[in-house]
């Protein structure tokens, strides 16, 4: 009779695994919500690491792993901190300008040109919208006014998140500088991940080192490029008096790092120069955006930006989808994050399955 009794000092397995399950994604979930809030700068913190480590390689020897690490990171916060400031700045000032111009009513616009009325099918409306707003600015206002509420208040949203954006660059820096002095560590933790993850080391090894040219590759070749292009032009917008030169620096920014040519932004910009300033200066802001756009054939080599098997359509969401969710800082983290997952993606689909 005892036999047949059931045992109930053992648990069922099914409810010991379901309660090992619950827990660890109750610590999952613990561990998410206080790690999210920061997880766009935890990323470029990361991704910062992984580029400058090869120079902390060579600093080290000199400087040691702490000095070298400490002297990294208060360069990046020097180099990073004065042309952001300036640009952001300068940005918010427009953007600021441009709202106030607006509420004022105090703007001179010129009357449509001729051709532009007989456009198909949008021609005439415009013309009627562009005159009513030449001739009469407070009777548009009224009119279309309630059209430019959303627009004008996303503006002055992003133009107060530059400076949140501007100080999170700095923390990246800061706390790059950090994970560079534990960099093999966080290596050696990587491969054990995914060791635990593939069931081979060889395999790790392969994906860390994967992962890593991929980063240097996007995050050098592509956003590095982009920053010393845009920051070349922007020196050169700053020089020449143009009132717009920080919004100028960051749309130079974005294109470049969508690899689109800069040609698009500057030729119109040279355009206006040529028109409101004196020759010799306009010259010599022409030359200076042509050795600028021709740049990256040099610097894109440099820095390992050739032969990157990402294609344009992944870089181009990462920069709009980056941007969107974290604003500055997530135009860096966006592409390198999705061309990280792209080239994994495709190497886990080479893979023949067991």
């Amino acid at each position: 009779m005892d036999g047949k009794a059931p045992n109930l000092g053992r648990p069922s397995t099914m409810i010991d695994n379901a309660i090992r399950v619950g827990l660890v994604a109750l610590l999952v979930y613990a561990c998410a919500r206080i790690v999210l809030p920061f997880a766009f700068l935890l990323s470029w913190s990361a991704i910062l690491a992984v580029m400058l480590y090869p120079l902390h390689l060579r600093l080290m020897p000199r400087l040691g792993n702490r000095g070298s690490a400490l002297l990294i990171g208060l360069i990046g916060v020097v180099l990073m901190l004065g042309p952001m400031v300036i640009a952001v700045t300068s940005l918010a000032t427009t953007l600021y300008s441009l709202i106030s111009t607006l509420q004022s009513q105090n703007v001179t616009i010129p009357q449509p040109p001729l051709w532009l009325d007989g456009t198909p099918l949008i021609g005439k409306k415009l013309t009627e919208i562009w005159t009513l707003v030449a001739s009469n600015l407070p009777a548009a206002l009224a009119k279309y006014g309630h059209l430019l509420s959303g627009p004008l208040a996303w503006l002055a949203t992003f133009a107060g998140g530059l400076a949140v954006g501007e100080l999170s660059f700095v923390l990246s820096f800061a706390i790059a500088a950090v994970l560079i002095v534990y960099g093999k560590d966080a290596a050696t933790f990587a491969r054990r991940l995914l060791t635990r993850v593939t069931g081979s080391n060889e395999r790790a090894v392969q994906l860390v080192t994967l992962t890593a040219a991929t980063i240097r590759g996007v995050g050098l070749g592509v956003v590095g490029v982009a920053l010393i292009q845009s920051s070349l032009l922007g020196l050169g917008f700053f020089a020449i008096g143009i009132q717009a030169a920080g919004p100028l620096t960051l749309v130079a920014l974005i294109l470049g790092i969508m690899q689109v040519p800069l040609i698009l932004l500057t030729l119109p910009v040279v355009g206006y120069v040529f028109i409101y300033e004196a020759t010799q200066p306009a010259v010599i802001f022409l030359i200076w955006n042509i050795v600028v756009g021709l740049g990256d054939n040099i610097l894109r080599p440099l820095m390992l930006g050739r032969g990157l098997n990402v294609p344009m359509p992944v870089i181009l969401m990462g920069v709009i989808g980056g941007m969107i969710v974290d604003g500055l800082l997530g135009l860096f983290v966006g592409p390198v994050l999705l061309a990280v997952s792209y080239v994994l993606l495709l190497e886990w689909l080479q893979q023949h399955p067991v």
